[in-house]
């Protein structure tokens, strides 16, 4: 390496969950955002409630611009598609993989509302998960299995599996904090 040469720091940051249990969905996401080994906040809010087609909830992980460049598109796209989640996010992952600038964005997100959670990623896919939790983001498969444990084995609700998962991801994942902010869909 060339004497006074910085190898580029990579940011890491959130943990984004979403969970659907008795009519109600939850979409979890931790706070902290990192940068190399020092930690530069703890109370990032990366969750957000669109009221495109009676509500939809979405929480990204990833570069935040490059986030919200993609939330804002998304957001186009699920107007346009009328509030129909899944149209929304399979047009927003067209333009994603096909813009020439878009496609070099680098960035997660999960969308869901009251029947349906769904993965959006810059290599077109659009994922329906066949249990209805789903994880993205630097703890994300520790959250995963988390809330897929307390899922299946707890009597609790899905507000309380996506905080629980996110702080035993936080006890396991350098990324995470322990800091969450829970949306919530539907009747509790």
């Amino acid at each position: 390496m060339p004497r006074g040469y910085l190898a580029p720091v990579e940011i890491h940051g959130t943990t984004i969950l979403a969970v659907r249990k008795d009519g109600v969905t939850a979409l979890a996401g931790d706070g902290q955002v990192t940068f190399g080994q020092t930690v530069l906040k703890r109370g990032a809010v990366k969750v957000r409630r669109l009221e495109v087609g009676g509500g939809v909830l979405v929480g990204f992980a990833g570069g935040v611009a490059d986030a919200m460049a993609l939330l804002e598109r998304f957001e186009e796209k699920l107007k346009e598609a009328k509030g129909n989640l899944l149209k929304g996010a399979v047009e927003t992952a067209k333009l994603w993989r096909t813009d020439r600038v878009l496609r070099h964005l680098q960035a997660m997100i999960i969308a869901a509302d009251r029947e349906s959670l769904v993965l959006l990623s810059g290599s077109g896919e659009v994922i329906a998960p066949e249990e209805p939790i789903l994880a993205v983001g630097s703890g994300g498969p520790y959250a995963l299995a988390a809330a897929k444990a307390l899922y299946r084995h707890a009597n609790l609700s899905a507000k309380e599996i996506a905080e629980e998962a996110l702080k035993i991801a936080a006890e396991v994942d350098l990324y995470t904090s322990g800091t969450v902010t829970v949306l919530t869909l539907g009747e509790a």
